[in-house]
C-alpha cells in the first residue's frame, strides 16, 4: 500500500481560522496497523488509515488530544485511498 508522505491535519480552532498542522510519514505503525505521521516537533502524532481516518497518538503525559476535522494528503500523486 502506498501512503502519502505528508498530510495536513485541519483542527477547529476557537477563532475565525482553523488550525492546520503538517505531519509526515514515519517508519512506525499504530495499533490499527496504519502508519504513524508526526509534525516537525514530534508533538503532534496521528495514525492515518488508507481511507483518511485519523487516530491521534499521545506524545507525552497529560496531553489532551483533539480530533481533526480533516486529514488532507499533501502528495498530489497519492489519494487518501491509495495510489491512482
Amino acid at each position: 500500500m502506498d501512503y502519502p508522505e505528508s498530510y495536513e491535519l485541519i483542527f477547529r480552532a476557537g477563532g475565525a481560522e482553523d488550525d492546520v498542522v503538517a505531519v509526515h510519514l514515519t517508519a512506525r505503525s499504530g495499533a490499527g496497523g496504519y502508519p504513524i505521521y508526526e509534525d516537525e516537533s514530534g508533538i503532534v502524532r496521528a495514525e492515518i488509515s488508507e481511507r483518511g481516518e485519523v487516530r491521534m497518538q499521545a506524545s507525552g503525559g497529560h496531553q489532551v488530544l483533539g480530533a481533526p476535522l480533516l486529514a488532507r494528503p499533501l502528495d498530489p500523486r497519492v489519494t487518501a485511498h491509495g495510489s491512482d
